[in-house]
């Protein structure tokens, strides 16, 4: 530590003396104030030299600017489950992603899996935010410049839509209303929505076309398509590139297994069936709830439509590469097959290696007999056709990832 001050055994001598009302400086003295200014001169200057070569208050944010060549894409609902697959392949497709959540039903874990492939600055920044509150949502926009936006923050649970209402309106429509107010406020140019089959309901003729009549018969379904009515207003006064997708059953995990499926424990029944088929497999569950018998089907359980999300996320980029401004494309994003829930429960048990007990209970309110998709507009379109349509070998890459993640990702949210 440096000492200023005078020592305590300095002699008489070398202090100043008052001679005729005047002080004269000892020329030591004088030497040693020098010394200070000299070394509080570097010390200064050292310290600008720090301040100028710190990137937080020298250089902005590269999330912050428009940079030539480099696409910034703001996924909203980057820690769920398809979003971080989403993420995952823009990020190795080189685009700059910027991953908005609240972990209300995202993963924190698979935010630390991609920054953990995806270290480099510029690359990839999480926000931690609820797009319910204006303000959050007007600060992300005001900080960062987006060239493109994949909305898929959304709880998603037809069950739930039924038994709480009113969260999915303000969740889903609302939500979505404000980021598309502060998408126009800050000229962000595209915009990919994730949409659902829920909003056709249960149309008469099967195979579903995107010209299908939306007669949603839940509240998921309804607040899909109410925020697909406010976007689709919104584009007629807009230049705004706008895709969106409405994708059937999302099944599958990522090939190479760093990212897969993680409910909430609380939501299990309220989840996909490939989450409850691989939960009775862990004997976390007694076995599997197949809700409605009934139905006029083949085998009296519903059909469904089971797309891979790795083929799901390859939909979602063509459509970003393909987005042209002030016009509005929609598809459906699907494999165009139907699988009854007993043929899923079957493949399930193949792909497992489990004999998955299985209990048949009442319908589900909310729910329909058959759905399954007609992809050839996408296909036309987009270039866009599934490619990975075997049931059982998606379930099986899903289940690799389970047996190796028993607790999920094994992180806690409560750490933001």
């Amino acid at each position: 530590m440096l000492n200023f001050g005078r020592s305590r055994n300095q002699s008489r001598a070398a202090r100043t003396t008052p001679m005729g009302g005047m002080d004269y400086a000892d020329p030591k003295r004088k030497g040693n104030f020098v010394g200070k200014v000299f070394l509080a001169a570097v010390l200064t200057t050292l310290c600008i030299i720090m301040i100028k070569r710190s990137p937080s208050l020298n250089s902005p944010s590269p999330f912050a600017f428009h940079e030539p060549g480099v696409t910034h894409v703001l996924v909203t609902g980057g820690a769920g489950f398809i979003g971080s697959h989403a993420s995952l392949r823009l990020l190795k497709d080189n685009y700059r992603v910027t991953i908005v959540d609240n972990l209300s039903r995202g993963n924190l874990g698979a935010i630390r899996v991609l920054q953990e492939l995806f270290p480099e600055p510029g690359r990839l920044q999480f926000i931690y935010a609820d797009l319910g509150d204006p303000n959050s949502v007007k600060k992300i926009f005001l900080e960062n410049k987006f060239d493109a936006v994949m909305h898929f923050a959304a709880v998603a649970y037809v069950g739930e839509s039924t038994v709480d209402p009113l969260k999915y309106y303000h969740n889903i429509t609302s939500n979505t209303l404000l980021v598309l107010e502060n998408m126009a406020k800050h000229d962000v140019k595209t915009l990919i929505y994730s949409s659902t089959c829920a909003t056709y309901g249960e149309p008469d003729k099967m195979p579903i076309t995107e010209d299908t009549k939306q007669v949603p018969i839940n509240p998921y379904g309804k607040a899909k398509k109410m925020a697909e009515d406010i976007i689709l207003d919104f584009s007629k006064t807009s230049d705004m590139a706008i895709m969106i997708l409405r994708y059937f059953n999302v099944i599958g995990s990522d090939p190479e297994g760093r990212l897969g499926e993680a409910p909430r424990p609380e939501l299990r029944e309220q989840g996909r069936i490939s989450g409850a088929c691989f939960d009775a497999a862990r004997g976390i569950i007694p076995g599997l709830k197949v809700r409605g018998t009934d139905y006029k089907t083949a085998d009296g359980t519903c059909i469904r439509d089971y797309i891979d999300v790795t083929d799901l996320v390859d939909a979602h980029v063509k459509a970003l590469e393909k987005a042209q401004s002030a016009k509005v494309g929609i598809y459906n994003v699907g494999t165009g097959k139907g699988s009854s829930v007993k043929e899923f429960v079957a493949a399930c048990k193949k792909a497992t290696g489990v004999d998955i007990k299985v209990d048949f209970l009442p319908r589900r309110p909310g729910d329909y007999a058959e759905v399954y998709s007609d992809p050839t507009k996408i296909k036309r379109e987009l270039n866009w056709s599934a490619k990975h349509t075997d049931l059982q070998e998606s379930l099986k890459i899903a289940w690799k990832w389970q047996k190796s993640h028993r607790d999920g990702y094994g992180v806690s949210n409560a750490v933001i």
